[in-house]
């Protein structure tokens, strides 16, 4: 575990810093209400073997269907997105690039021959983008933060932002600490011109070891003269949705993880109609579920967790944004929906 793909814990002075965070107590950081990892009843045996035994529809059929968009010449002027699957997409907003949680190195975890991608989503690369004023990474978990990919996009990228005590990692993959932001929970910052963001709590955990808790993981808002983006990442339902919500009034988009839920750990990701309820909380106008559609690492069907969320969302009469991987939507503009899950087993 001494490799570099395990990055580095926070120590000298990025570890006196997080000693100073009212989120970090006896030497580890906190989620705001108790957050058991597991239930009550968990069984690491048992939920082993039903992941190597769960269903084929764990994983699709056949390849998925992706949009193949020159991220390059997308229109600066108005405010897009492009989805690549899990919880990896681009935004171009205010003539700034910003690139966030980007895994594409073909499998979410430290081995290559474990947790692979679906086939048809990892269609993209890095040098796929043009140059990026900004990587954002909500926390360190390999499907969130890919060594692999930081290495190759660290030459175009200005800076990274992240949660506090990630950077520990970005520092030995050999990015310099001038080029690395880190924000602790209500902190803000105007990363570029035009362009703020501000990290609030998630509920869920960190750790690429066998030590968590060592950095934190965060939700994060973006904000323009224009728009306000929730960009959620892995997080149990609670009431920071709705102090958020109250907090910023409105979000024009709110990115919601949507998958890997399972009942041995209730606590630490969203059932599809918790996703539903927290977008509400947050007041938002639309609703993008993510976290889903790239990488089994749970027990359910790879595509429940939309079908799930499609439902809950028009029983709630909450708009919903679907598009195909590397299908461009275009903020307070064009907001596919198409159900293109339903012709794929």
């Amino acid at each position: 575990m001494q490799t570099a793909v395990f990055g580095a814990r926070p120590s000298g002075k990025r570890l006196q810093q997080i000693e100073t965070s009212l989120n970090y107590k006896n030497k580890a950081f906190q989620n705001v209400s108790v957050t058991p990892v597991q239930s009550e009843n968990f069984s690491f045996a048992k939920t082993l073997w039903k992941y190597f035994n769960s269903p084929s529809s764990a994983t699709p059929s056949s390849p998925l269907p992706f949009v193949r968009t020159d991220l390059k010449k997308l229109d600066s002027g108005e405010p897009q997105l492009v989805w690549f699957g899990h919880s990896s997409y681009f935004i171009t907003i205010n003539g700034k690039n910003i690139l966030v949680d980007p895994v594409f190195g073909g499998n979410a975890a430290p081995v290559s021959f474990f947790t692979a991608n679906f086939k048809g989503s990892n269609a993209y690369s890095a040098d796929d983008f043009p140059e990026l004023d900004i990587v954002l990474i909500t926390h360190d978990h390999y499907d969130h933060l890919d060594y692999k990919t930081i290495l190759a996009l660290k030459s175009k990228t200005k800076l990274f932002c992240t949660s506090l005590g990630v950077g520990a990692h970005l520092e030995r993959w050999g990015i310099s600490p001038q080029q690395i932001v880190e924000l602790d929970w209500w902190e803000g910052n105007a990363v570029a011109e035009g362009i703020e963001l501000t990290a609030a709590p998630a509920r869920h955990f960190s750790g690429r070891d066998f030590a968590r808790y060592k950095s934190l993981w965060s939700s994060f808002i973006l904000k323009t003269s224009d728009h306000t983006l929730y960009l959620g990442r892995d997080s149990g339902y609670d009431n920071h949705f709705k102090f958020i919500g109250e907090k910023f009034c409105s979000f024009d988009l709110a990115l919601l993880e949507c998958g890997q839920y399972n009942e041995d750990w209730p606590y630490i990701h969203m059932i599809p109609e918790q996703t539903v309820q927290a977008s509400i909380d947050l007041q938002a106008k639309v609703l993008m579920p993510i976290h889903w559609g790239k990488f089994k690492l749970s027990l359910h069907t790879w595509k429940e967790p939309i079908e799930r969320a499609t439902i809950a969302a028009e029983q709630n009469q909450l708009r919903l944004t679907t598009p195909l991987m590397g299908e461009p939507i275009k903020i307070d503009g064009h907001y596919p929906n198409m159900k293109w899950w339903e012709k794929i087993t």
